[in-house]
Order: structure tokens, then sequence, then C-alpha cells
């Protein structure tokens, strides 16, 4: 039993004994003691002044004196105003990390022992390449898929590929006028990279056509509606959705090169996906859902012909959900989309959607008009919301090509990992393979957990340098850690045979290796705390902060050369266990541990 549920057991008795009241669970507030004071534990106790009728001190040395003489595992306490810090004792902290040694999965929850989620994460557009925001995207999705499944719950990872509209039409009229048959295979290009270069081009077309009938007395709205490029555009996208032979056939075979590109994007990224998604699929269901929400009056048409909801009645807005031409908006291939999760899998208790927060009103919506059509699954989805990525140079933009590629960010960082590690000189005797193996470990490490140490809600920026620091918070520091808790277990094992934990005196335990069992203790309220506020900085902090304690312990104590056999056991087990819960910890954000660096 936890040393928190032990502690609440023994309140509950101790209000009643001492006060003649029972109390709620929401009065009982367990704080880790601060550093600067004496204690384990801290309990609050400014919610039970009013039942004990004395001041904040007199109530918590009462309750203290209770604890201290009805609970074995409290040794002593002392009071600092309204808080009650207790001393808990060596033998507890002992027989628990003996317990949470021989728990290989110690923390976890049983796999699907909770309802299904499904995560949505990634989903690009096909007309460029993925780039630095959707590493985040990606990172943060699918680290959250990783700490619900270790919560317990069955979790379904998707994405939707935003695979037609305006977007990919800007890229295949550019691709028509000025590419050549240029292909993947004639460039030497990746796919994605060869589409996005032709949205870029369009993009400078546009502008140099808006310039120039500007010049000729059109105003700015007017060169940017009547730009001939951009009519084309809209015109092409007509014609893909009356399903043109040809408009198609280009669409089918410019996709097909981004996909071959975004696959292996992933595969570099070492993520995955359960189930795709295609909005070419998803829109028209969408569309007709919308015309039916029309025919039952729960949206309403304008004059133009565009149909829209109104949620001014729930502190919203009026929405457009189809144009006035009848074509498909970005919010009617996701109301599609969700209505066809919900057919796909009518377990899931709700959604998860990773998208920017730029689209936190796009969401609000959508779970509104799910709602409006009868599908009361919308009150069970969520928006994963999280902020932009910047460089120091300012914000990226796709379209005017000052975006930074995600293919071009990986590798730049496994180039740098393979500096540092050559720099060090630890890696001889490893074939090219295996030591370039390392190297992309290191920098995907470095680059996610940089990305994900952050609070999703909070913009960052990122600074390829600072992450690859091997003295930081950065992922290549746990990863060093990590490192030398394996080769403290392979010494021992090569000098003193097969390591078991012997039995030792509590006592004789000391402050730092005390501290870290309690660490380790916190790990499973950590996990807990990360899967239900969405938040994997939870975990890349609490690792952090575990192998910071690690290393103090390492270098003030000696681990191997210590004298005592069962203290040297003793210390090198927990050096182990230390090791696995970084790993664990790690592995939750996606990140691969090396044995060597």
């Amino acid at each position: 039993m936890s040393i928190h549920q032990i502690l609440t057991n023994a309140l509950n008795n101790a209000i009643s004994a001492l006060f003649q009241q029972d109390i709620s669970p929401s009065m009982i507030q367990f704080q880790k003691t601060r550093k600067e004071f004496e204690g384990d534990v801290t309990l609050v106790v400014f919610p039970f002044v009013k039942i004990s009728k004395m001041g904040p001190e007199q109530t918590g040395e009462a309750i203290g004196n209770y604890l201290k003489e009805h609970v074995d595992q409290v040794e002593a306490f002392n009071v600092v105003k309204g808080f009650l810090n207790l001393s808990i004792s060596n033998d507890y902290w002992l027989n628990f990390f003996k317990e949470a040694n021989s728990n290989v999965n110690f923390g976890f929850q049983p796999a699907d022992s909770k309802p299904r989620v499904m995560v949505e994460y990634a989903s690009p557009n096909t007309n460029k390449p993925l780039h630095l925001g959707h590493l985040r995207n990606i990172f943060l999705g699918y680290s959250v898929s990783e700490i619900l499944k270790a919560n317990g719950h069955s979790v379904t990872k998707v994405q939707i590929i935003n695979d037609r509209g305006i977007h990919i039409c800007k890229s295949m009229v550019a691709w028509q006028k000025f590419g050549n048959g240029e292909t993947p295979e004639s460039s030497g290009l990746k796919g994605d990279k060869l589409v996005g270069k032709y949205y870029v081009i369009f993009d400078k077309k546009y502008k140099e056509e808006q310039k120039e009938l500007i010049a000729n007395g059109a105003t700015e709205e007017e060169a940017a509606q009547k730009a001939p490029i951009m009519m084309e555009a809209q015109e092409m996208l007509r014609q893909w959705e009356a399903k043109n032979p040809e408009v198609y056939k280009l669409w089918e075979t410019m996709n097909a090169w981004v996909y071959k590109g975004f696959d292996a994007t992933y595969q570099t990224m070492g993520v995955d996906f359960d189930k795709l998604y295609y909005e070419s699929d998803t829109y028209l269901l969408g569309r007709d859902e919308v015309r039916n929400g029309l025919a039952n009056g729960h949206f309403f048409q304008k004059e133009d012909g565009s149909i829209w909801v109104d949620l001014t009645d729930q502190g919203l807005d009026q929405k457009a959900l189809l144009r006035k031409d009848g074509t498909a908006m970005y919010i009617t291939q996701d109301i599609g989309t969700a209505i066809l999760r919900f057919r796909d899998f009518p377990d899931t208790a709700y959604q998860i959607y990773t998208v920017g927060n730029e689209q936190e009103y796009h969401f609000k919506v959508l779970f509104k008009v799910l709602k409006k059509l009868g599908f009361e699954q919308g009150e069970n989805c969520y928006h994963l919301s999280y902020g932009m990525v910047e460089l120091p140079e300012g914000k990226m933009k796709s379209r005017e090509g000052t975006v930074v590629d995600a293919d071009d960010i990986m590798a730049e960082m496994k180039n740098v990992a393979q500096e540092v590690a050559e720099e060090q000189g630890k890696l001889e005797g490893l074939s090219a393979d295996e030591k370039g193996d390392v190297y992309h470990h290191i920098g995907m490490s470095a680059l996610k957990y940089f990305l994900l140490k952050v609070d999703p809600t909070k913009n960052m920026l990122f600074n390829p340098k600072e992450s690859i620091d091997f003295a930081g918070n950065t992922g290549p520091f746990i990863q060093y850690t990590y490192v030398r808790t394996k080769a403290i277990s392979r010494k021992f094992q090569e000098n003193f045979g097969e390591l078991k934990l012997a039995d030792i005196d509590a006592s004789i335990l000391c402050k730092l290796e005390l501290s870290l069992i309690q660490k380790i203790y916190d790990f499973p309220n950590v996990l807990n705390d990360a899967a239900r506020e969405y938040n994997p900085s939870l975990i890349a902090n609490y690792t952090y902060e575990l192998v910071k304690e690690f290393n103090s312990f390492y270098h003030d104590y000696p681990i191997l050369r210590e004298e005592n056999e069962g203290l040297r056991s003793f210390r090198v087990t927990l050096s182990s266990k230390v090791g696995r819960v970084v790993e664990q910890g790690m592995g939750l954000l996606g990140i691969s541990m090396v044995e060597r660096m």
C-alpha cells in the first residue's frame, strides 16, 4: 500500500478520534515536503481548522501526535504554520523499493483496462513536406498516445490526411504550368519536397500577378480574387470534385509522390498510426450531413446558396459549413471524419485532436455541430491545443518557403550528435552501422525531448545547439546517465557475478539513496497526472529530475567500490532501477535509449 493511502486511512481515523467529525476526500491534501524542511510528506492542515476549532499549528500538532502514535511508518513530524511535515521510516522506503524493483512494469496500469481513446496527430496537407511545426504535433500526439496506453487505455492512433482542396490544387496548377514533367526520379527530390517546391512557386507567381493587377488599377481584394493563377486553381478544384479524369489522375500521381515521402519521414521519426483517414473520402460524408442538417432545421442557407450554422446562443458565432458553389470547407471534412470514426470505432470513449492553438475556435464549433447533428459523442471530443514553434529568425511560412524541413532538421541533429560523440571518442569498437544507429538515436532524443519538455500550451523557441547539450536539461544528458547505469550493472556482473538484491538494514541508507527511492515512488503519480492533463512535459521533467538526483548520488558515494557487499549490491540494484524508470519515461516520449555513447 502506498504511503499516501496509509496516511489517508489513518487521517480519517485521526479526525474522527480527535474531533468527532468525518471528512471528505477533497479535504485531504498531501504535498512533497519542501527541501528546506525536515520530512517526506506534508499535509495541508488548513482544511481541518474549522473542525478542530483550534489554530493551524495546534491542529497540526494534534494530528501529528496521533499519526506518530498510530502509524508505524511515521517516525517524526514537525509543524510549520499550517503544514504538517511527516518523516517516513527508512523501513517503509526500503520495503517499497523491493516491491517496485520486482515489478518490471512498475507504474504502468494493465493493458486495455480502461476505455478506448482515439488520438489524432500529424494530419498533414499533401502540398508540402513535413516541417518543424509538424514535429511538435507528431511527437506530442504520439507521446500522449503512449502515456494513455501506459495508464491502461486502449488507444487508436490516427491521422487525417488533407489530400484535397485549394492547397493541393495550387501545387498541381504550378506543376502543370512550370514543371516540364519533373518527377521525384528525374529531380532526385523526395516526392513531398517536389510537390512543396511547386506550392512555393505558385505563391510567387500569385503575388506577381496580384502586383500587376494592382498596378493596373485593381484593389487588393480584386487582385486577390482575379489573379489568373488563383482562378485556375479554383477551377481545378471544381473539376476535381466533378471527377474530371485528367485532373483526378494528376491528383493521384502527385499525392502518391507525397505519401512515399511522408512514409520515409515517419520511419525516421519512429512514429506510426493504426488507421489513416483521407479528406477525399470524408468530405462527401461531411457535405451530405451538412445538407441533412439543413433539411432538419439545424442550419440555415444564405441567399448566395452557402450553408451556415448559428451558434450565437452558445457563445460562439455563425459559421459557414458549405460554400455558395457547394464545395466543401475545412470543417466539412472534419464533420465527415469524426462521424466515420464514430462508426468505425463505436467503443471509443473520446477523441483527442492534436492541433495548434490557432484552431481553438474551429474545434469549439466542430464539437457543437456534431452534437446538433445528433452525435452525442461530440461532447467527448477534446482539442489538444499546443503553442507554435518558432526559430530565432521568427515564424515559419510554408508558402514562402521559410519553413525548417523535418527531414533536414532530423539529419542535422544526427550530424551534431556524431560530432559530439566523435569528440568524446567512446564508440571505439563499433561498426559504422552501429555508430550510425547511436548517432540517430542521440539526435532524435535531443529533438524529441527538447520539443516535449515544454508545456504543450506554451509557444516555444527551438534551438538545435541547445537541444544537443550533454550537460543540461536535454535528451543527450538523460541518455548519458542511462548509459552510466547500464555500465555500472555490466561492470558489477563482470567483477562480482549475478546481481541480487541483498537484505540490508534500512538504517544504513543515506539521504541521497532515500531521495532516489522517493523519486521512483513518484513515478506512477507523475504518469497519472501526465495522462489526465495530456502533458508529456511532466514525464520529461520528472525524468530529468530523476537523473539529476542519481548523478548527485553517483558522484558522492562509491557504488562498485563499496566494501560492504550487501550495500554494494543494493546500490547497483538502485542504479539499475533508476535506469529502468528512465528508460520507461523516455519511452513514453517516443525516445529509444542507447547502450553506449
